[in-house]
């Protein structure tokens, strides 16, 4: 399988960079985050696992952290809008 890969620094939260990794067919693979509310981040990377990120863009883009203009739901489609057009690695 073909995937891409990008490591995100984030900015405005308490996470510091998220690590994902898509598929060919923009498939979410993995989702890592480093710094954070650690439970929290594991639930929301193993429910956006196995779905597409035009999916889960619209979902997550613009959920706000208490008064932050951001929060890692948000930071993650920063991420994944990049990873969407990084291109493909072979194997």
């Amino acid at each position: 399988m073909k995937t891409k890969h990008i490591m995100y620094e984030t900015c405005g939260t308490c996470s510091k960079m998220i690590d994902v990794t898509a598929d060919e067919n923009n498939v979410i693979q993995q989702v890592f985050f480093l710094g954070g509310c650690n439970g929290n981040l594991q639930g929301i990377s193993q429910l956006v696992c196995g779905q597409r990120i035009e999916d889960v863009i619209p979902r997550l883009n613009g959920i706000r952290c208490g008064t932050k203009g951001t929060s890692c739901p948000d930071q993650l489609c920063r991420a994944l809008e990049k990873l969407r057009e990084a291109p493909v690695a072979e194997p």
